[in-house]
């Protein structure tokens, strides 16, 4: 299991991080959907909703914006649009694959409070 809290070279970076394990479940899942890897970015954001007030996206796409900022993680080029990256900046994305369930966790240092799920949060 990896570690979500960031390390102190973390600590020093900003944008949004991924851990390794995350990394490498998006490369499996890439992969498995026969996606170009050298195409391919992860878009993280918000939207307005959840049981918290925001609610967490990840999605993978080839199309990017110029507006977007970019970050390359362990192989993966994440992108984030401007108004989204206020409300994650220095969230570390992990996956946890374990008895009670698997997933994406968010550990967002800009959340007030978070939900029960962990799929929105509060700022």
């Amino acid at each position: 299991m990896t570690n979500p809290t960031p390390t102190a070279d973390h600590a020093q970076q900003s944008g949004v991080l991924l851990t390794e394990t995350a990394a490498k479940e998006i490369h499996r899942i890439i992969q498995e959907q026969e996606l170009d890897p050298a195409k391919v970015r992860l878009r993280v954001g918000v939207k307005g909703g959840g049981c918290s007030g925001f609610s967490y996206l990840l999605d993978l796409t080839e199309s990017q914006k110029d507006t977007d900022e970019t970050f390359d993680r362990h192989g993966i080029t994440v992108i984030c649009d401007p108004k989204s990256l206020l409300y994650l900046n220095g969230v570390t994305i992990d996956f946890r694959d374990e008895l009670m369930g698997r997933g994406f966790v968010f550990n967002n240092p800009n959340a007030t409070s978070t939900c029960g799920c962990g799929s929105s949060f509060q700022a």
